[in-house]
């Protein structure tokens, strides 16, 4: 049994390309008995056509080949080319600033101290999380 048409009306249908029309061989006599896409569509309705998935290209080698290709003697641009200064700056403050608000959140900064503090870590007072928590310690504003 030629199932062509069928096979090109079902991907009409599905919206994909005839080789990804997937006909049930169990029930190839009822797909050969449909005449209008009405048919086929309710074969789509029982499960007698399906639309196969789409085969993905697996990116995973090329991603380790890049790692590869990381070395100094690879790198032309200045470091701040490869890495800008302002998108270093963004992940220092952001999750300063995050750290900032929960502790506002929890109670345990004021809103008076919680203003100060962010305007330290916006003037680029503190290198890291860890450095805000050994201040907040140091001042005794947290328990450690």
């Amino acid at each position: 049994m030629k199932l062509d048409k069928k096979r090109r009306t079902a991907a009409r249908i599905l919206g994909v390309g005839v080789n990804r029309v997937w006909i049930d061989p169990e029930h190839i006599a009822e797909v050969d008995a449909a005449l209008t896409a009405d048919d086929i569509r309710n074969l789509i309705k029982r499960g007698y056509i399906r639309a196969r998935p789409e085969k993905g290209v697996s990116r995973g080698r090329v991603r380790e080949r890049g790692k590869k290709k990381q070395g100094p003697g690879s790198r032309k641009g200045a470091r701040g080319a490869r890495d800008p200064r302002k998108r270093r700056w963004i992940r220092t403050v952001r999750p300063l600033r995050a750290k900032l608000r929960e502790l506002k959140k929890q109670g345990v900064l004021t809103p008076s101290l919680y203003r100060r503090l962010y305007r330290m870590a916006s003037r680029g007072a503190f290198k890291s999380k860890a450095h805000l928590d050994r201040y907040l310690r140091e001042k005794g504003i947290i328990k450690g």
